[in-house]
């Protein structure tokens, strides 16, 4: 009777195998099973990073326009800052806070230099890229954000996610539009909420989608409805396909997602290459 083993010898080929080397066969072993709502839910991160680049382009392009002074854009992202600062605390009663080891005096300090730094070098944004041509100003920019977007972290587990390289192309573009803009004033206004809207709401975001779901799935919401009301006092048409592009995202990709699981079909057997499941840390010593 033939024996998968190697170190008899047997009157049969290397390569033979009997009836039951099928019996192993497993279908699917390691596949995930997913359920429409919740892929919906886990979609609201790309949603709200959309709208966040949607945003920040508006608040570009009204700046650009005439029809927003920087004082308003400045006063408005500091009220805003401070609710989600006192926001960020209440959800969790302080407890991040308190894991830390940060305190309210060392993030006020911290505010207060970067805001400094900030309009100090505000005159040098403003002229740094001056010699370059507006159009290239603006496919740069458009690179940038899509940059942004591709390694942003969405809570995957990739090698593409970077966080750090995520955020500086979003500086990137702030400060090569910034350079656009009339006066230092509005430039050092721009970089600042660039900061706000690409570094500190994403923070909140995460919080609110740990600690409280249905909070996370109303400020999206919410969001969203500001972005596409925004958008649409510029172009009608833009924010009718920025609507279909989110509810792409939320709504149909995920259905996609959940039909396409039928049809996967892994197979797992004895032809599998081992695995070695013993811990082995004890041979390193």
């Amino acid at each position: 009777r033939w024996q998968k083993v190697l170190y008899e010898r047997q009157p049969f080929p290397d390569n033979y195998v009997d009836q039951r080397f099928l019996e192993e066969l497993r279908k699917n072993v390691h596949a995930r099973q997913y359920r429409y709502w919740a892929v919906v839910f886990q979609s609201g991160a790309v949603v709200q990073q959309l709208c966040s680049v949607c945003v920040f382009v508006l608040s570009w392009w009204y700046m650009d326009a005439g029809m927003l002074s920087p004082q308003g854009l400045f006063g408005a992202a500091l009220l805003s800052s401070l609710l989600g600062y006192v926001l960020f605390d209440a959800v969790d009663g302080g407890a991040g806070r308190w894991e830390s080891g940060r305190t309210r005096w060392a993030d006020l300090k911290s505010t207060l230099v970067f805001a400094a730094f900030t309009y100090g070098f505000s005159p040098v944004l403003k002229t740094l890229t001056e010699s370059i041509s507006t159009d290239t100003i603006y496919a740069m920019s458009a690179l940038m954000l899509l940059g942004h977007l591709i390694f942003f972290d969405y809570g995957a587990n990739a090698a593409i996610v970077s966080s750090t390289l995520s955020l500086n192309m979003a500086i990137f573009a702030s400060v090569c539009l910034a350079s656009r803009l009339p006066r230092a004033l509005h430039a050092f206004v721009v970089v600042t909420f660039a900061m706000q809207i690409f570094a500190l709401w994403p923070m909140l975001q995460k919080k609110l989608k740990a600690q409280t779901p249905r909070c996370y799935v109303g400020v999206t919401v919410l969001f969203a409805l500001a972005a596409l009301a925004g958008l649409a006092t510029i172009s009608s048409v833009g924010a009718v396909l920025f609507a279909s592009l989110l509810l792409t995202i939320s709504c149909l990709c995920p259905y996609c997602l959940i039909r396409l699981q039928l049809l996967k079909d892994n197979i797992h057997g004895p032809w599998d290459e081992a695995e070695i499941k013993e811990d082995l840390s004890r041979f390193l010593m």
